[in-house]
């Protein structure tokens, strides 16, 4: 399992919808390409906007289909970073 700690790379607010994509393409596609399983632990992070969250999870989405959240996980959210994630992907299933 691939774990990435966000708050090393984007600090206690996740907004920066560039560096998102940067950690998707770099670090979670190849981790699912390889069979892995991801874990996007958040400890620390205060708050993310919905374009970050967007940026890093909603290409997989539409490439893979809902189901590959099966394989990513969400660890250590606060209730704010958790409204985030299920915003964007209620999103993502509806306009599946």
């Amino acid at each position: 399992m691939k774990e990435i700690m966000l708050k090393n790379v984007v600090g206690s607010f996740a907004e920066d919808k560039d560096l998102a994509r940067e950690i998707r393409t770099k670090e979670i596609v190849p981790a699912l390409d390889a069979g892995e399983e991801v874990t996007l632990d958040f400890v620390d992070v205060d708050a993310a906007t919905q374009s970050f969250i967007h940026a890093l999870i909603s290409d997989i989405i539409r490439k893979r289909g809902i189901e590959s959240l099966d394989s990513i996980y969400f660890k250590n959210c606060n209730t704010v970073v958790k409204k985030i994630i299920s915003i964007v992907t209620d999103y993502m299933q509806e306009s599946a």
